[in-house]
């Protein structure tokens, strides 16, 4: 690992995301031989000894990728500050220090990765690799065209407008509609805004996958390996 940057070494220990390794860094919560460091670009010479909130971290050697159907009131992260479940509750007999790969919200379902591969979150939650998420939403009421439109177009969410997304009725009832909605970025909460933003607000939202990946028939609160078909179509 000699000349290697400092976040990459973190999110390569199986820690964190490569840009959640710029958070810890930037909030002092690193150490490189017993020395507070906050650049997260520095790079490492070989045998150094580098502590994060004092616990010394070196990278895996296995590389472990799941995919989770994670349930609606599970906090997507490794720890939770107000003692919520977390993600890492449903993952039992994994050695290795797994983490979420981006997040999604408390009350979302669906598909969502874990790994130890720092490189591979990295690529998957960058916008600058367009990695379509792909979500099934109960939203009130039905979108007509114009809707549709609109987030062809772009919405203007907190302030900016969000990239190109895709909407379309799967089902429509009386007073509600099954959507399948797909996009490429992932800003807080950012399905929910867009569908409060067109007038329907999503009722229940489950993300059914991620770039060319689908959660299939998974059930909730289940687990599982990635297969070697799913790791080649991802480049691994």
């Amino acid at each position: 690992m000699d000349g290697v940057r400092l976040n990459k070494f973190i999110a390569e220990a199986g820690v964190a995301s490569r840009r959640k390794a710029d958070e810890l860094i930037l909030q002092g919560r690193v150490k490189v031989n017993g020395e507070t460091v906050s650049e997260p670009g520095v790079r490492l010479k070989a045998g150094v000894l580098v502590e994060v909130d004092g616990k010394a971290v070196a990278p895996e050697r296995k590389k472990v990728y799941i995919m989770l159907h994670k349930p609606a009131r599970y906090i997507s992260s490794v720890k939770d500050q107000f003692s919520r479940k977390t993600v890492l509750d449903l993952i039992k007999g994994v050695r290795e220090r797994v983490y979420p790969v981006g997040r999604l919200d408390y009350d979302t379902s669906g598909l969502l990765l874990l790994t130890n591969d720092g490189d591979f979150a990295y690529r998957m939650t960058h916008p600058k690799h367009e990695v379509d998420k792909v979500y099934l939403a109960v939203v009130a009421g039905v979108p007509d065209e114009k809707d549709m439109e609109a987030f062809k177009n772009g919405i203007v969410i907190d302030g900016l407008l969000t990239s190109p997304a895709r909407l379309k009725v799967v089902r429509a009832e009386k007073d509600h509609s099954l959507v399948k909605i797909t996009l490429r970025e992932g800003r807080n909460r950012q399905v929910r805004k867009m569908c409060q933003a067109i007038g329907h607000p999503a009722i229940s939202l489950k993300r059914i996958g991620i770039g060319r990946l689908r959660l299939g028939n998974l059930k909730e609160g289940k687990w599982r390996n990635l297969t070697r078909e799913e790791l080649r179509m991802l480049g691994l």
